[in-house]
């Protein structure tokens, strides 16, 4: 057994210890459960595991502040490995303890759970934001708190349509070249492929052959050299950031010419890491602000990380301990206008909690948030960032809403 795997075990261990400890003290009369699927071993663990901090600490923070008008949250967090009949066993187990929502993760696990959750009424934020998921005529108690990843591919296409391809040699002599590089056979990877070729052959795009690349990979030098021949100006990636930094790496090296776009799980702190200087330059989306930027309640999420976790140092933390946040604190609201209005069922944490909400502001960055009962898109602006001279910059935002109002409101929604 690698020591890799033996810390990873040992980190889910210790996590669960702590959540136990944590909560072990409340009693029945006074929480509400609340359940957590996470990766922090498998497939996305390289973004998975600071996600499943962020939840735990934000948890801590909300029941340190109140709870839920004074009733404390007992959550229930486990790690699944991103295996879909994992996160299938541990619904039931859920269920079983009574949870009244579920803080999920994976888009297969997500979108494989969806047809349960909403016959079974149970509110599920999760870290998949699949534009498959945002439709309530088809899945009302899936919900999350961020950009879908249909809106985030459009709206990178349009932001390098907008400021970089200008500014290139051929512009205006020929079409530009897009292709695409992501994991074929993973839900999440593809989930949004549909809506980028859509976009991209809106604004004129011409559209290369699709490079398959594992949420593994460490070597992507056959799917660069099959892209050299096309000639893109950009690659849409839409993998973790450990696949990203290596197809990265490798198109550096081999001299490709292209510039990248990136859904948000490849781009955080970790890709300069690991690709070097071949990070210089990518362009990616972030709904939240990155790991201790000057917004909002950031600085309770590094008080709670120094708190709760002093063996991790921060500069290792990164974007997504916002992410979990985000996903909590959007949940706590839900579930405080529910109780405050004296039902705490799924079906009204949703109708009395979720779409209630207009322009919600919930802080760390994020869009304000939207649901209605006809539209769980909660935000139509992608907030579009530039790695550059060693920082991310903001590059562009691209409100989907305001530029395209009758396919937003027609034509986009549940794909």
């Amino acid at each position: 057994m690698s020591i890799r795997t033996v810390l990873s075990k040992v980190f889910v261990l210790l996590l669960s210890v702590a959540l136990v400890a944590g909560f072990s003290a409340n009693t029945e009369a006074a929480t509400i459960k609340v359940g957590s699927l996470n990766d922090m071993t498998g497939a996305t663990s390289d973004v998975g595991k600071d996600y499943a901090l962020g939840i735990a600490e934000a948890i801590h923070y909300i029941n340190d502040t109140g709870g839920i008008n004074g009733k404390k949250i007992k959550l229930y967090q486990f790690d699944y490995g991103y295996r879909i009949p994992e996160a299938l066993t541990k619904y039931k187990l859920f269920k079983r303890l009574k949870v009244v929502a579920i803080l999920g993760w994976g888009t297969g696990d997500t979108e494989a759970l969806s047809p349960t959750v909403t016959r079974d009424k149970m509110p599920y934020v999760s870290a998949s934001y699949s534009g498959h998921l945002t439709d309530p005529k088809k899945t009302p108690y899936n919900l999350f708190f961020a950009t879908d990843y249909s809106t985030q591919s459009r709206g990178l296409i349009t932001a390098w349509f907008d400021k970089k391809w200008p500014k290139k040699p051929d512009y205006g002599k020929r079409k530009p070249r897009i292709a695409m590089s992501y994991m074929f056979a993973s839900p999440f990877s593809s989930a949004s492929i549909k809506a980028a070729k859509d976009q991209a052959n809106m604004l004129g795009f011409e559209i290369g052959p699709d490079q398959s690349v594992s949420l593994f990979a460490i070597d992507t030098k056959s799917q660069i050299l099959a892209l050299k021949n096309f000639k893109p100006d950009v690659v849409l990636h839409t993998n973790t950031v450990m696949s990203v930094a290596a197809t990265l790496r490798d198109a550096y090296a081999l001299d490709l010419g292209a510039d990248h776009i990136i859904k948000n799980w490849g781009f955080d702190e970790n890709l300069p890491k690991l690709a070097g200087k071949a990070a210089e330059g990518a362009i990616g989306c972030a709904p939240w602000a990155f790991f201790g930027m000057d917004v909002p309640l950031m600085n309770k999420v590094i008080e709670y990380a120094k708190r709760y976790n002093p063996g991790i140092p921060l500069e290792k933390r990164t974007i997504h301990t916002v992410q979990g946040w985000a996903s909590v604190l959007g949940l706590a609201e839900a579930l405080k206008r529910a109780d405050a209005a004296g039902d705490l069922s799924g079906e009204s944490i949703l109708k009395k909690g979720f779409e209630t909400m207009k322009n919600y502001e919930l802080g760390l960055g994020v869009a304000p948030g939207t649901f209605t009962a006809t539209d769980h898109r909660s935000q139509s602006e992608a907030k579009i960032y530039e790695y550059k001279n060693g920082k991310f910059q903001l590059f562009d935002s691209v409100d989907l809403k305001k530029r395209w109002p009758q396919k937003w409101a027609n034509d986009w929604i549940g794909w």
